[in-house]
């Protein structure tokens, strides 16, 4: 078995799939206007509309209703890529900080208000 994506369901897809292209620099492949993925070397997120929900099953998932996933991301420098995004991420939730662990993290909210963490391994910081 392998682990290949996160889906995220959002009722505004062209709005969600341009704030993680901007977000990630990461170019989103669509497969039709309800289906999209911003694939990178380790894992996918792919992006569907509440129009895609009924073809599962009907009810099963909504938009904006996350409050226990975390989408993480590593980068290079989470720094860096917090002041590209100063001005563009509306819902900052923590800034750069350093984790116990030794991660630097910066936590915010998409615009469906799902937590996302773009962070640096403390061992890539030294």
């Amino acid at each position: 078995m392998d682990f290949v994506s996160i889906r995220v369901i959002t009722g505004d897809i062209t709005r969600l799939v341009g704030f993680y292209e901007r977000a990630t620099g990461v170019r989103a492949h669509w497969s039709t206007e309800d289906f999209a993925e911003l694939r990178t070397a380790s894992a996918t997120l792919a992006i569907g509309s509440t129009r895609t929900v009924p073809l599962f099953a009907p009810g099963s998932s909504r938009p904006a209703g996350n409050r226990s996933v975390i989408l993480e991301f590593r980068v290079d420098d989470v720094d860096e890529v917090y002041r590209n995004l100063t001005g563009f991420v509306e819902d900052v939730v923590k800034e750069p900080t350093t984790m116990p662990w030794g991660n630097r993290s910066l936590l915010f909210r998409d615009p469906d208000g799902n937590l996302v963490n773009f962070f640096t391994p403390a061992a890539e910081r030294n």
